[in-house]
């Protein structure tokens, strides 16, 4: 299978008070979509974990061109578009009911050692997976994202049992719930567009607090929207001060 793909309709827990998908929502489908395609492509999490290795998401961005609503009929599909020196491609799209792309997003993939927690080079893993040559969903998408001056505080999570996953670590989707939370609610509702990348630098484990950091980036601008808002957000392991993340959210309004 090429490309992985679920459709179903737009469900009461993946939306906000805007009536309309939310980009924590999005994430965790993509989440879902990679994983149930890297089962069916035979590297699903057992077949790694047999010869010690895991998958680690380490960036990733989406774009939203306009935000389908609750009970309106989506197709979330993902697919591998080969690697990128430690890095293996996926990308990834939501379609609506016409077929038309709502949202678009891009990602990068380590293989890590289970236990030296080192990364492998994927070209083995993913031998014999289609390319999807010509299928690209964000050309640009998923670039490294540099540190940012001006940050200051806007707050702090403690990593709980609901924030850790298989890996024993806190799980990609639970940091974007944390850059939406020091976030304004009426501007994430308001939003007509978005546009999410992170870089994941370093894991947070459970008990461990990481410190959110904010600034707001001024004269911001992105080639698929008018941007109204935008804003950098880094998280910190609080005991080492050691990065865990780094992120950039953008916003627009109007179709």
């Amino acid at each position: 299978m090429d490309i992985w793909q679920e459709t179903f309709p737009l469900r009461f827990g993946g939306i906000d008070r805007s009536d309309r998908l939310t980009l924590n929502a999005t994430f965790d489908f993509f989440q879902e979509a990679a994983i149930s395609h890297a089962e069916q492509l035979g590297v699903g999490r057992n077949a790694m974990a047999s010869s010690g290795q895991v998958w680690v998401l380490s960036r990733i961005s989406v774009l939203f061109e306009r935000r389908p609503r609750y009970g309106e009929t989506i197709t979330v599909r993902s697919w591998p578009r080969g690697t990128e020196k430690l890095f293996a491609l996926r990308d990834y799209d939501i379609l609506d009911e016409s077929g038309k792309p709502a949202v678009r997003g891009r990602s990068g993939w380590l293989i890590l050692d289970m236990v030296k927690r080192r990364p492998l080079r994927p070209q083995q893993a993913v031998e014999g997976f289609p390319r999807n040559d010509g299928l690209d969903a964000l050309p640009g998408g998923g670039a490294g994202l540099n540190a940012r001056d001006g940050l200051v505080p806007a707050g702090e999570r403690r990593a709980a049992y609901s924030d850790i996953d298989y890996n024993g670590h806190v799980n990609n989707t639970r940091y974007v719930q944390w850059i939406l939370d020091v976030t304004d609610p009426e501007i994430l509702e308001g939003a007509d567009k978005l546009r999410l990348d992170i870089n994941y630098l370093s894991e947070v484990k459970y008990g461990e607090v990481t410190g959110l950091w904010t600034v707001p980036l001024s004269g911001a601008s992105d080639p698929a929207f008018a941007v109204s808002f935008a804003a950098a957000c880094e998280g910190r392991v609080k005991e080492t001060g050691q990065p865990a993340f780094r992120a950039e959210l953008r916003t627009g309004t109007g179709q």
